[in-house]
């Protein structure tokens, strides 16, 4: 399979799609869906109910029936109530057809279809508490200052299960990820409700990006207000790594550069260096290909900070592999820059 097809490929992954709607700024092509006839069927049901409760209360309270039938009121309370819940049902309809319908992941659209059906489940619960009140006004007000007593209580709940919802659209990680934020660093494993959990890697034990044994949580509400770094960009799941050493002025600093190469991508192989010019390749449909994001491994020379000269392989890795692999090359490249020592002259003394 040829790189064109092998992009191609790629493009039709949702979180592709998604990640490439996001970097371009672009809409899709496809035109949203319409809604369907059993639809508008559900709307034209739902008025006609309406229509026909509506008609019921006013002839109730018109002089039509006598007012001494005792349970006219009570009636005449169930019928508003019976109002209100279709009408909660019309507005519940209309986002779910309108707004949750139009998003394209579908793990979001299940999830805020969830949240939809509990948010609507909730009104109805308050209008069947308030239509059985003797006094639903009273009722109305104790249970709006009950909402707001725990609207205070349960601010960062609240806060969080936004968040969560904003993670479901926006999807700046997702389970799988490696992400930083607000100084916690690892592998998103789990995004609930109201926190999200993170298999750590690093951490202050640790000088590598070994995974720790320690897990993170922290509230969903932190994603509205903290910046997320996130390695797992599906466009280019890589980073840039590098690995330096100091060398003398006069080491044979060709015969450097192309070990340096040779055994990087000796390490890395093939196969992963064509992923990466595939993903290349992709980027060329967004801002990032104004970068030059090559393949294969670069040797750079800089003068060091004291007498030393600092010769530096920087290349492309998976992140998660990334400590593993530095530590190969490390070594390979030792190994062989070692057995030409009149070529490579490396610092001596133990005070290097």
């Amino acid at each position: 399979m040829d790189e064109h097809a092998k992009v191609e490929q790629l493009k039709e992954q949702e979180e592709v799609k998604t990640a490439l709607k996001q970097t371009t700024g672009t809409k899709e092509t496809v035109p949203a869906p319409v809604p369907e006839f059993k639809d508008k069927l559900w709307f034209t049901t739902y008025i006609i109910v309406l229509l026909i409760l509506l008609a019921i209360y006013y002839v109730l309270g018109s002089n039509l029936i006598p007012t001494e039938i005792q349970y006219i009121p009570i009636l005449r309370n169930l019928l508003l109530g019976a109002v209100f819940v279709v009408l909660m049902g019309a507005i519940a309809k209309s986002i779910r057809v309108y707004l949750i319908n139009q998003i394209e992941n579908k793990p979001a659209r299940y999830n805020l279809t969830r949240v939809l059906n509990l948010l609507t489940f909730l009104a109805m619960v308050i209008i069947a508490l308030t239509v059985v009140s003797a006094n639903w006004y009273t009722a109305l007000v104790s249970l709006g200052v009950l909402s707001l007593i725990l609207g205070f209580a349960l601010q960062t709940p609240i806060t969080s299960l936004i968040g969560w919802v904003y993670l479901l659209i926006r999807q700046p990680y997702k389970v799988g990820d490696r992400i930083e934020i607000g100084g916690a660093r690892g592998d998103v494993i789990d995004v609930s409700y109201l926190d999200t959990t993170l298999w750590e890697f690093g951490g202050p034990y640790l000088s590598t990006q070994h995974p720790s044994g320690r897990i993170i949580k922290f509230p969903n509400s932190l994603a509205l207000n903290e910046t997320v770094y996130n390695y797992s960009w599906p466009l280019f799941p890589y980073v840039w790594n590098e690995i330096k050493f100091n060398i003398a002025y006069d080491s044979d600093l060709e015969f450097v550069a192309r070990t340096m190469k040779e055994v990087v991508e000796e390490e890395l192989g093939e196969q992963m260096m064509g992923l990466v010019g595939v993903y290349r390749d992709l980027l060329r449909q967004t801002p990032v290909d104004e970068l030059q994001i090559q393949e294969r491994p670069v040797v750079h020379f800089r003068p060091s900070d004291n007498t030393w000269l600092e010769a530096i392989v920087r290349y492309l890795v998976h992140p998660k592999e990334s400590g593993r692999v530095k530590t190969h090359i490390i070594k390979k490249l030792l190994d062989k820059m070692n057995m030409e020592p009149e070529r490579v002259l490396f610092p001596k003394s133990n005070l290097r």
